[in-house]
Parts: C-alpha cells; sequence; structure tokens
C-alpha cells in the first residue's frame, strides 16, 4: 500500500477543499443563510461528488471528499447520497431509501440523511454488502478526521490572535502542549484512515470490514479529544453558541454513532 496521494487525488482534495471553503460555515450565523446553503446545495450537485463511485471513484477518493467536507462544515447531504450511488453501482438500478435525504438540514449537514441498513443491501452478496458497509464506516471516518482537523485549525488560530499577560496563549507551553497532543492524534488518524479507505477496494470485505473498524474506534476518540481540546484552548468562549468549536464535536458526536465500532469486535488487538 502506498499512502502518499495522486497527483489526481490532491487535486480533488484542493477542489473539495476550495468549495467548502466558499460555501462552507464560517460562522455560527451562517447556519440561518438559506441563500448560502442553496449556492452549496448547488455547487455539490454539479461537482458530481455525489456520484464519485459509479464514476470509478476508490474508496480513498471519496474519503478524500468526504474529509475535506467535513473540515470546512459542509452542511448539505454528502454521505447518503454517496453511499446510495455505490449501492446503484452495484445493483445496477436506483435504491428506494438509501441516501434519503431530509426535508430539512441541519448543522451536522454532510452527515444527514443516512440510512444506515438499506433493504437492498439484501439483494447484494455477502462480498459487495460487506464492502459496502467497509465504505460507510470509512467515511464516517474521513468525516471524523476533517471535523478533527477544523477544530484544531480554529483552536490555532484563536491561540494566535489571543493575548494573555502581553503575549500569545499560544506562546504558553500548556496550551502549545495540548495543540501538539491534538496534531499528533490527527495525524495517526490520517493515517489509520488511509489504510481503511484502501482496503475497501483492495481487500476482502471482511478484511475491510475489520480495518474501518479500527479506524473508527481510532479517529472516532481522536477527534473527540480533539474537539474537547479545541474548546478548552478557546476558554469561556468555547461554550458559547458563537463559538464554532462546538458544530464541529457535535458533527463528530454524530459520525461517532453511525455504524459505532466496538473494541469487542475486533479480531486483533488495538492498543
Amino acid at each position: 500500500m502506498d499512502v502518499r496521494l495522486t497527483a489526481e487525488q490532491r487535486q480533488l482534495a484542493e477542489s473539495a477543499a476550495e468549495l467548502a471553503a466558499d460555501f462552507g460555515l464560517h460562522s455560527v450565523a451562517d447556519l440561518d443563510d438559506a441563500n448560502r446553503r442553496a449556492q452549496l446545495e448547488k455547487a455539490v450537485d454539479s461537482t458530481g461528488f455525489r456520484t464519485l463511485r459509479s464514476d470509478g471513484a476508490s474508496g480513498v477518493e471519496v474519503a478524500i471528499v468526504a474529509e475535506e467536507f467535513a473540515r470546512g462544515l459542509v452542511d448539505v447531504p454528502f454521505l447518503g447520497p454517496v453511499l446510495a450511488d455505490d449501492l446503484r453501482r452495484v445493483l445496477g438500478r436506483e435504491p428506494a431509501v438509501a441516501g434519503a435525504q431530509p426535508d430539512s438540514v441541519d448543522l451536522l449537514g454532510g452527515i444527514s440523511g443516512v440510512v444506515e441498513s438499506p433493504p437492498e443491501l439484501g439483494e447484494l452478496s455477502v462480498e459487495d454488502a460487506g464492502r459496502w458497509r467497509a465504505l460507510a464506516l470509512t467515511v464516517t471516518c474521513a468525516d471524523l478526521v476533517g471535523a478533527a482537523r477544523g477544530a484544531q485549525a480554529l483552536a490555532v488560530d484563536y491561540a494566535k490572535v489571543r493575548e494573555q499577560y502581553g503575549a500569545a496563549i499560544g506562546s504558553y507551553q500548556a496550551v502549545a502542549h495540548l495543540l501538539a497532543e491534538s496534531l499528533a492524534l490527527i495525524e495517526g488518524s490520517i493515517s489509520v484512515l488511509r489504510h481503511a479507505a484502501w482496503a475497501v477496494d483492495a481487500l476482502p470485505a471482511t478484511e475491510a470490514i475489520e480495518a474501518a473498524r479500527i479506524a473508527k474506534i481510532y479517529c472516532a476518540r481522536a477527534a473527540l479529544t480533539v474537539c474537547e481540546t479545541s474548546i478548552q484552548v478557546h476558554g469561556g468562549i468555547g461554550n458559547t453558541w458563537e463559538c464554532l468549536a462546538h458544530v464541529y464535536l457535535r458533527r463528530v458526536l454524530t459520525a461517532t454513532e453511525l455504524w459505532p465500532a466496538k473494541l469487542e469486535e475486533l479480531t486483533i488487538g488495538l492498543s
């Protein structure tokens, strides 16, 4: 396995990141901006990101987009539609309910509208159904990693400008060490995510699911710690509605509960 992204995959990440920067959330007030959300929905729909699998994209490439969307707080459905597209690709027809989108999209947008056990899975072979579940687990991992990266960036930016006793708080060891520990957790999460995303297409379904479960457990724990650290670095303001840190935290909590993974499900050790 080569963990390095290809030139095309880097371009895909840049494209997703650019879309998120243009139309994603930049403040909590943006949640009430219907015009922004309409523009975002149109932009995501026009890119073809929701039909990546039927267009021949790998699990790695789907995860790349999901990660960037979570980092930029893209709040229109992505996970549900992309999984519905994968089912459509295997079935050769439109699935009835998988990926159905709700009438209203909340601040968790990218991971709303998800059907965890679509009935169409029963029509697939054990291998194909397992591969679909591995993809689903992996894309929630990507959402966790992206949210962690966003929360970390938010904390770092705040630590650079918030001053106490005449110096930026990021210059103090206590804060710097917290941010460094968060970065280490993110780097570890990226590693297990890349392996799980590669496994979706490269390994037998049972092994791909195992890799995805390992990634889910690690990424969920890491992302929660990173988000809590971000809130801590922000101090009092981190516990207010106006601070975006809680939006990342809510997204992490929701992604964690989608296809949850438990240690006792693993057949190999995880420290």
